[in-house]
């Protein structure tokens, strides 16, 4: 029922009301695809996703997931976010670790992201 009334007003949901709200659906194994398709929808066609902290985009990747919904755009979004950032000192290891994990459960290969996660891993040492 929540899903069904969150899709109209979707647009209206900040970055940690969608990160929540998708993060709950998954955690309950109660995938809502219509839900799930139109926040990816949503979230991808966003043209600044500074606004979404490190726990939202590790949140998300973790709810697609676990969900098995699968949205490429929203994956190749968040993938070139991270990538674009100068350093990634703001995300805590287990975000880094959620989003891997995601990318490589969802079968949403980013070279590029990965080598990003494995430098920074790396430069903590």
């Amino acid at each position: 029922i929540v899903a069904i009334e969150a899709i109209p007003n979707i647009h209206g949901f900040n970055p940690q009301q969608l990160s929540n709200m998708l993060w709950a659906y998954a955690k309950a194994n109660e995938s809502y695809s219509a839900l799930f398709e139109k926040a990816g929808d949503i979230i991808s066609a966003n043209n600044n996703l500074s606004e979404f902290d490190p726990q939202a985009l590790s949140n998300i990747s973790w709810a697609y997931a676990t969900a098995e919904e699968s949205h490429p755009k929203l994956f190749m979004k968040f993938a070139d976010h991270i990538i674009a950032l100068e350093n990634l000192s703001q995300f805590r290891p287990q975000a880094l670790s959620n989003i891997a994990w995601a990318f490589a459960t969802a079968n949403e290969p980013h070279p590029r992201l990965f080598s990003k996660l494995a430098d920074h891993i790396i430069a903590l040492d």
